[in-house]
C-alpha cells in the first residue's frame, strides 16, 4: 500500500482540482459540470506538460538532421562496434545532441497520465457528499452525470437511454483519431525506414528494427479504443480529450519543416 501512497496523494490532489472546476463551470453547465471539469483540467494538464513535449520534439529533430552523418559511420566502422560507439557519441556530444534527448521527457509526462487514468478510471480521491474516500463509483467524481448518464457508467453496464448515443459518439471520435494517429505512424516509419535503408547489418540503425516498428506503430493508436471499451465514462471523456490533443501536437508540432528551395509535403 506505501508504494501507492504518493499516486493515491497525487490523485487526491488531481480530484480536488476538478470538484473546484467543477463548481467553477456550474453556473456555465448545470449538470455537465464535472464532464466539463474533466475536460479542461484534462486540457490545463496537458498545457503544463507543453514544455516537454516540446523538448521531446526537439531532441528527435536533432537526432533526425544528424542521421545522414551517423549513417555515415556506421558504414565506416560497421566491423569496429566499439570504435562505432566512441565516434556516434562523439557527434552526439559536438551537435549538442542525445540519442536518447527523446525518451526522457517522455517518460517525466508519464506520472501526469497515471495520476489522470488512476483517478478518472476509479475515482480515487474523490470522496463526494458522502466523504468516504473510497473512490468507488458510488460517490464522489464517478457518481456525478452526463446527459443523465453517470460519470462511472461503463460499457459492460448497457446502452440505455443516453447511455448508447453518448458512448457511441466519443468512440466514435476515438477511433477517428486512432486512425489519423495511425496513418501519421504509418507514414513516419515508412520513412524511417527509407532512411536505414542500405545501413549494415547488425548496427544500430539496422532496417530490422525500422520493420518491426512500421508493424507495430500504426497499432498503437488503437489501444485507446480497447481501453475504452472497459473504463468509466469519465475515463472515456479522459481519453478523448487528452487524444485530441495529442492529435493536434502532432498536427502542429511535427509538422512537415520547409526548407529553403524544398516543397512542402502536403500528404504528411
Amino acid at each position: 500500500m506505501l508504494a501507492f501512497a504518493p499516486l493515491h496523494a497525487a490523485a487526491g490532489v488531481a480530484a480536488d482540482a476538478v470538484t473546484w472546476l467543477a463548481g467553477t463551470l456550474q453556473p456555465l453547465t448545470g449538470g455537465a459540470a464535472t464532464a466539463a471539469a474533466i475536460v479542461v483540467f484534462t486540457i490545463a494538464v496537458r498545457l503544463l506538460i507543453s514544455p516537454l513535449t516540446l523538448a521531446q520534439v526537439r531532441g528527435e529533430r536533432r537526432r533526425a538532421a544528424l542521421a545522414p552523418q551517423v549513417r555515415d559511420l556506421q558504414r565506416r566502422h560497421a566491423d569496429d562496434p566499439a570504435r562505432l560507439q566512441a565516434e556516434l557519441f562523439g557527434l552526439y556530444r559536438s551537435a549538442g545532441a542525445s540519442p536518447v534527448a527523446g525518451c526522457l521527457p517522455a517518460l517525466l509526462q508519464a506520472p501526469f497520465f497515471l495520476v489522470m487514468y488512476r483517478l478518472f478510471s476509479t475515482g480515487e480521491g474523490s470522496t463526494g457528499d458522502g466523504g468516504t474516500g473510497a473512490g468507488g463509483t458510488g460517490a464522489g467524481l464517478l457518481a456525478e452525470q452526463l446527459a443523465g448518464v453517470p460519470l462511472g457508467w461503463h460499457l459492460s453496464d448497457g446502452l440505455a437511454g443516453a447511455a448508447g448515443p453518448l458512448f457511441g459518439a466519443l468512440l466514435a471520435a476515438l477511433v477517428a483519431l486512432a486512425w489519423w494517429s495511425s496513418r501519421r505512424a504509418r507514414r513516419a516509419a515508412t520513412a524511417g525506414a527509407a532512411t536505414a535503408a542500405g545501413t549494415p547489418a547488425g548496427t544500430p540503425a539496422d532496417g530490422a528494427v525500422p520493420a518491426v516498428l512500421g508493424r507495430v506503430l500504426p497499432l498503437l493508436p488503437y489501444l485507446t479504443v480497447v481501453a475504452a471499451l472497459v473504463v468509466p465514462l469519465a475515463a472515456v471523456l479522459y481519453l478523448v480529450t487528452t487524444t485530441a490533443w495529442t492529435a493536434l501536437e502532432q498536427a502542429v508540432l511535427r509538422r512537415p519543416q520547409v526548407r529553403t528551395g524544398q516543397p512542402l509535403d502536403r500528404n504528411s
